[in-house]
């Protein structure tokens, strides 16, 4: 199958940030994102919409047929006019993200939520999870997409 090309549709201005830097600024065809009540697909005509980002992974498809995966932490997503904005708490890119210590933290998160009786403890546990979580998914999906590549 052919790819769409952007003659062929109209594209999202999409920025992108943490605190820290710029992670991400283009035109794409697409954005998923981990809103606050589930993950949401932002299209070019994109209602106006503003949502709290949970842990996960935000999704692009640029208008270079690129599919870029990243970790979001948290933050905001604000869609206006088919710009869109990300404001997030911490982003990483797939190759910043270690393995092994998202491994060690889902697993010392599910030590906490087993032993802890204190809930607040056990709060800062289920976020802690949900994070390493979201980190070690985006790194399955960036293998699966690099399989799947090399299949073609």
């Amino acid at each position: 199958m052919q790819g769409i090309n952007s003659d062929t549709r109209s594209t999202l201005q999409v920025e992108i940030a943490d605190v820290g830097q710029q992670i991400f600024m283009g035109s794409c065809f697409s954005l998923v994102a981990p809103a606050a009540f589930g993950e949401v697909c932002i299209l070019p005509r994109h209602a106006p919409f503003l949502s709290k980002l949970q842990p996960g992974e935000i999704r692009l498809e640029t208008v270079q047929n690129e599919r870029l995966i990243y970790y979001v932490s948290g933050g905001y997503l604000e869609v206006k006019n088919s710009n869109v904005t990300v404001l997030a708490d911490q982003m990483l890119r797939s190759n910043e993200i270690d393995r092994e210590s998202a491994v060690d933290a889902k697993a010392n998160a599910e030590q906490v939520l087993k032993t802890s009786a204190i809930d607040s403890v056990r709060d800062v546990a289920k976020l802690e999870l949900l994070k390493a979580l979201a980190q070690l998914r985006v790194l399955e999906h960036i293998e699966m997409a690099k399989l799947n590549g090399k299949r073609k």
